[in-house]
Order: structure tokens, then C-alpha cells, then sequence
């Protein structure tokens, strides 16, 4: 009966931990951190601000826990997409894995892409203190390198992996700039037509001819 009480109250106590994260992350992505305040989460999730103290310590170890969660999912769903490929998988094929978390939120919109943007500013400079992200930033980039290395042979792994991280960093861009504005406007179809050849040739290493 103890243990049973005892689980009952672990799960009631991660219910109130996500619940409390969801909610900071949703306003975080409409207004910003600095515009987020303690009651306002309290009251979204339905928990007392006793729970955060509980919890996480404070609003700001919160609000960077949330973050924090939200670009993990990011990097689990990239890892995904990349790990389901085949070892024959075409350059476009892994450019289409490699885009589409962020494909999907573009065409989404509302708050998929509002959230997407929050994890965008923090991926192009993750804060110091997220060190635990790091295999997971190598695991995204190497599942990459691993279907990318049999379509650009001579390239050796060193150049793979910076161009990965720039093709990465070109999706970060795009769910910040204008531009990305204009893509969640249009169709999944078109989102992916416009934007998986801009990846392919980052992976390839396109450079522009004339003059």
C-alpha cells in the first residue's frame, strides 16, 4: 500500500512538473521570458506557486527548463527522422528528415511555431549549464554524417559535420527571419518544395557559378 501511495504521489508530482512546463513554455513562446510571470504559469497549469519553489526553485529555473525540454524534443525528433533512413537513403531524402521538425512547424503555424522560434534562439547558442544536450547535438549531427557520407564521397567527416551544422543553422534562421513568416504561409507541400533543395545544397556544398 506504501509503495502504490508512493507512486501515486511520483506521478502526481511529474503531472504537476510538466503541466507547470507546458504552461511556461506556451506563454514564453507568445511573449517572451522577460514578459512571463509566476502567476500567470500557476494559473495556466492549474498548480500553486508552492509548486515551482517544489519543483524547480524559481520562475527563471522554470522558464530554462522548459526551454531546455522543449529544444530536446527538437533534437529527439531530428535523431528520429534520421535514424529511420537507410544507409542507401537518397541526398534528398536525408535533407527532408533533416528539415522537417521544423517543416512540420512551419506549416503548422500558431503555437508549434511560436515554440519552434523559442527553441530556435536557444539552439544557435544553447546557455552554459546545458552541457547534457551535447550527445544529443553530436547523435542529430552524426545520424546525418552516416546517410550523408555515402552520397558525397571524398567529402571526409570533419567537412560533414560542418556543413550539417550550418544547414542547422540555416532552420534556426528561417524560423526567426521574415522569411520564415512567409513559408508558414504556404501549403506543407510548397514548404517542403521551397526548402528541402536550400538543405540539400548546404549538405552538398553548393557554391554559386557566374560572377
Amino acid at each position: 500500500m506504501r509503495v502504490e501511495k508512493a507512486d501515486l504521489r511520483r506521478e502526481a508530482g511529474q503531472r504537476t512538473r510538466d503541466g507547470l512546463q507546458t504552461a511556461a513554455l506556451e506563454l514564453i513562446a507568445q511573449r517572451g521570458q522577460e514578459g512571463v510571470t509566476l502567476r500567470e504559469i500557476t494559473d495556466r497549469a492549474g498548480a500553486n506557486v508552492a509548486a515551482v519553489s517544489y519543483h524547480f526553485g524559481s520562475l527563471k529555473k522554470l522558464c530554462d527548463a522548459a526551454i531546455e525540454h522543449a529544444l530536446e524534443r527538437y533534437l529527439d525528433d531530428k535523431i528520429r527522422e534520421l535514424d529511420s533512413l537507410s544507409p542507401t537513403a537518397t541526398l534528398h531524402e536525408v535533407a527532408v528528415a533533416f528539415a522537417r521538425p521544423m517543416m512540420r512547424a512551419l506549416s503548422a503555424g500558431g503555437q508549434d511555431l511560436a515554440v519552434m522560434r523559442t527553441v530556435a534562439r536557444v539552439g544557435i547558442d544553447p546557455p552554459q549549464g546545458w552541457d547534457r544536450l551535447d550527445d544529443k547535438f553530436d547523435r542529430s549531427r552524426r545520424g546525418a554524417v552516416r546517410v550523408l557520407a555515402p552520397n558525397l564521397p571524398g567529402v571526409d567527416e570533419e567537412e560533414l559535420i560542418f556543413r550539417t551544422r550550418c544547414a542547422a543553422g540555416l532552420l534556426n534562421w528561417l524560423a526567426l527571419a521574415p522569411i520564415g513568416t512567409e513559408l508558414a504561409a504556404l501549403s506543407a507541400e510548397q514548404i517542403e518544395r521551397q526548402l528541402v533543395p536550400v538543405v540539400a545544397g548546404a549538405f552538398r556544398g553548393d557554391t554559386p557559378t557566374g560572377h
